[in-house]
């Protein structure tokens, strides 16, 4: 389903050349400042036009259809809504048969029977990630005054990162790249064991966002080679403050009071100019495609402002699962 959480729900909807995308975000507390104009800095960093993103550019200003009045959230179910008016869907024509290589064309056209929208990716699309940063708006005036942030730490392998892209563009490839996130301010004790530990839920929707490859809680992979003693974050007050982060923030699938840091990997945009062997969906038989379009040379650009916007619905779900918890006698 295109739906995530439990007391902060979000279902997101469109299609990346249909009439609108949006999200509708189900649970914000009433009474909270919503405007238009809050949501302009951050969908401005998602937004494509500049160098190694995608040459369309959407205006994005969102329409509030329902869940606010006054500028205040209501307690209805929110949604937003973005027309699509930079599209150009005569350039996909050779992918209504050709499926692009590491792309959705090929899973989508079996699971759906070919009547998936395959225009610009259609529901697969990273267009749809102005759904998530919308709602992630929402979530980050609902947990203030935990406070998140991000950065790109390599792109194709390197730091150099303008160099990088640059040389990718140049070839009419793509490269993808590393991003970190990091939350400040956190309680202790959001989550639960198991199924529903903060990193599992932090993953799932971390995995949603397309071109996601990869995640790691704190030193992660760098872990497996550290010694207990070593990687063990010795406590040193009652608040649980740690003398070293290696656990990246959580314990048991619990927040424990620090930072919590996680990074993810980014896949090389699989749509691109040079020439790739595929097959004909129709025919069955080996073809060669040069796809067309317009496209990121390296989406992991676009990606901070998407990752805050995850981190900060999930943070804002249990935020309120331990609100309830509170009433009801629990989470003293």
């Amino acid at each position: 389903m295109n739906s995530f959480g439990r007391l902060l729900r979000i279902e997101i909807f469109g299609e990346s050349h249909g009439p609108a995308v949006g999200v509708m975000v189900d649970g914000c507390p009433a009474g909270i400042e919503i405007t238009p104009e809050d949501f302009a800095a951050d969908l401005g960093r998602r937004k494509g036009g500049r160098p190694g993103t995608t040459a369309r550019v959407e205006t994005d200003e969102p329409r509030l259809l329902s869940g606010v009045r006054g500028g205040r959230a209501t307690g209805a179910p929110m949604l937003i809504l973005f027309d699509n008016a930079d599209v150009r869907s005569e350039d996909y024509k050779a992918m209504e048969t050709l499926a692009r290589p590491g792309h959705a064309d090929f899973t989508a056209h079996r699971k759906f029977g070919g009547f998936a929208d395959d225009r610009g990716g259609g529901h697969f699309s990273g267009r749809l990630t102005a759904g998530i940063v919308a709602a992630g708006v929402v979530a980050k005036k609902i947990i203030r005054p935990v406070s998140i942030g991000s950065a790109i730490l390599s792109c194709g392998g390197s730091t150099d990162i303008e160099k990088t892209v640059a040389a990718a563009a140049a070839d009419r490839d793509s490269v993808g790249g590393v991003v970190e996130c990091t939350v400040r301010g956190l309680p202790v004790g959001l989550g639960e064991p198991f199924f529903d530990s903060f990193e599992s839920t932090l993953s799932h929707l971390v995995f949603s966002i397309p071109g996601i490859k990869g995640i790691e809680i704190g030193d992660g992979f760098r872990g497996t080679a550290a010694r207990g003693s070593e990687f063990n974050d010795v406590l040193v007050d009652a608040s649980g403050r740690t003398r070293t982060n290696h656990a990246g923030g959580i314990n048991g699938g619990l927040t424990n009071g620090n930072d919590l840091v996680f990074r993810v990997a980014v896949r090389p945009t699989p749509t691109i100019g040079r020439e790739q062997e595929t097959i004909d969906l129709e025919t069955g038989r080996p073809a060669v495609l040069a796809a067309g379009g317009r496209h990121d040379v390296c989406f992991a650009l676009r990606l901070p402002v998407i990752l805050e916007a995850a981190a900060a619905l999930v943070v804002a779900d249990f935020q309120l699962i331990a609100r309830s918890y509170r009433q009801n006698g629990g989470l003293k």
